[in-house]
């Protein structure tokens, strides 16, 4: 599956200013895991087990199926917290009675605690995304890969009020063997998606719609986004998905660990 990004590098300045983090360009490459590097072997864990991720190692594969089987759907929300949108799709997720699985940037959790701490008080999971949102940190040092991973763990768990992530997902899919097996021995299970909304397009709310629906025979884990710029559209989607997806017979879970 192409990896997704659509040149947002809307953390760049925050992050620069706060961390001294240097965006880099998005870069174009493929979804799928990249060749191993020579080290793959991750850096030793150093944080104690906190309740919602035991801290015990799971599988490094990416994960895609739902704990809710064929007829399973994973929502999976990207890049937020964010103060504006996240809270309208936490009511939607309410009204439907659905549980979803939000990948939060490090620095946007350590903005936002409340709505984390909102997050996990509604049911939902957490999910480590980084804390710069750097699109090509694949193409980095296994240092910066580590600091980007263990950093907005460590951002996110405090922010939660101690829940640590249970998956991990790389910015735009820029998953390396390394980054990987270092997510996994801390728990993290790597996640991938099967359906790449592209609401971060803004391609109108049908066409979030009837992408949807058209591609989710490809596989059960949907991918929306709760910050970056104005997301009317992926909360209509949602208003419109989540009942229709339920009529159909589809029941809503989390990916597998």
């Amino acid at each position: 599956m192409a990896r997704h990004g659509g040149g947002r590098v809307w953390y760049g300045k925050v992050i620069g200013a706060a961390l001294g983090v240097m965006m880099l360009a998005t870069g174009a490459s493929v979804w799928t895991a990249q060749a191993g590097d020579a080290d793959d072997s991750p850096p030793e864990a150093t944080a104690p087990a906190k309740p919602g991720n035991n801290g015990k190692r799971v599988s490094a594969t990416i994960a895609h199926a739902s704990d809710k089987g064929k007829r399973g759907v994973n929502i999976t929300i990207d890049d937020g917290p964010d103060p504006k949108w996240t809270p309208q799709m936490l009511d939607l997720l309410r009204q439907y009675e659905v549980k979803a699985t939000f990948c939060m940037v490090g620095t946007q959790a350590q903005a936002h605690p409340d709505i984390v701490k909102k997050v996990v008080a509604e049911g939902h999971r957490l999910c480590d995304h980084s804390v710069s949102h750097n699109t090509a940190m694949d193409k980095d040092t296994q240092a910066y890969q580590s600091q980007q991973i263990l950093d907005a763990e460590r951002m996110i768990t405090k922010a939660s009020g101690g829940v640590r992530p249970m998956y991990y997902r790389a910015p735009g899919g820029a998953f390396t063997p390394y980054s990987r097996d270092l997510a996994a021995s801390r728990g993290m299970r790597p996640l991938g998606w099967n359906v790449d909304t592209k609401d971060f397009e803004l391609p109108g709310t049908a066409a979030i719609v009837a992408t949807v629906e058209r591609e989710l025979p490809n596989g059960p884990t949907l991918l929306f986004h709760d910050a970056g710029g104005d997301r009317t559209q992926t909360v209509e989607a949602l208003r419109t998905i989540l009942p229709r997806l339920k009529q159909q017979g589809y029941s809503f879970g989390f990916p597998v660990r």
